[in-house]
């Protein structure tokens, strides 16, 4: 977890505040602003990890207690979601991360509120028919990536909605930013600059999902 995310997802940092060493939380090793991070499973619990410990939970294989995030940013340029659609999934707003836990063997959909990462109640055909239905749902790892979608909106002149499968600590780290910049009602004009300055961030790093056989790729 950077420190960037760690303070999103716990308090504010004061001003002047000295900022504590980060360590892995496996080995106790003193690590550096940019690290790996560990899905503990059962919990689904973000762990920061060395270099070391996070190389021993890269691999697949056999179900373990902890697996590392991988570092994977993939957009589907083809990708529509009705208003009828999103609509069936009964998310309040309008982002939402939609993840599959191995403990449960569920598919789970979990979106940013001022209290944190709230979790929504899926229902299995509203998945299938709408964000289950996309090139991406096709590409993404069981408990550490996580498809994030956005509904779109004219109002910001952006009618189309996108899906982005991400690493689940960038959803965690849009769950951050809600919680440190959301004011009132609507979240006022400085959480929503971040919201966009964060899916600008997230459109950069993305790289577009191969042609799919069927998908009308050339």
């Amino acid at each position: 977890m950077t420190r960037s995310l760690r303070r999103y997802l716990q308090e504010p940092e004061r001003t002047g505040a000295r900022t504590a060493q980060e360590r892995c939380e496996l080995c106790a090793t003193p690590v550096p602003a940019e690290h790996p991070h560990l899905v503990e499973v059962d919990d689904r619990r973000l762990l920061c990890a060395c270099g070391p410990c996070g190389l021993l939970f890269s691999e697949p294989g056999p179900r373990l207690r902890y697996r590392r995030v991988p570092d994977r940013y993939l957009l589907d340029p083809e990708f529509v979601l009705s208003d009828g659609q999103w609509d069936e999934l009964q998310i309040p707003v309008g982002m939402a991360f939609f993840l599959h836990n191995s403990a449960r063997d569920a598919m789970i959909a979990c979106y940013p509120s001022p209290a944190g990462a709230t979790e929504s109640e899926l229902d299995l055909e509203a998945w299938s028919g709408g964000v289950g239905a996309g090139a991406l749902a096709a590409e993404l790892t069981t408990d550490v990536e996580a498809l994030l979608v956005r509904r779109g909106d004219a109002g910001r002149g952006d009618a189309r909605s996108e899906c982005l499968l991400v690493p689940i600590d960038a959803c965690y780290r849009l769950v951050g930013l809600v919680r440190l910049h959301w004011k009132g009602f609507d979240g006022g004009s400085e959480a929503w600059a971040a919201i966009d300055a964060f899916f600008d961030e997230l459109r950069d790093r993305a790289r577009p999902l191969r042609p799919v056989p069927g998908r009308g790729a050339s």
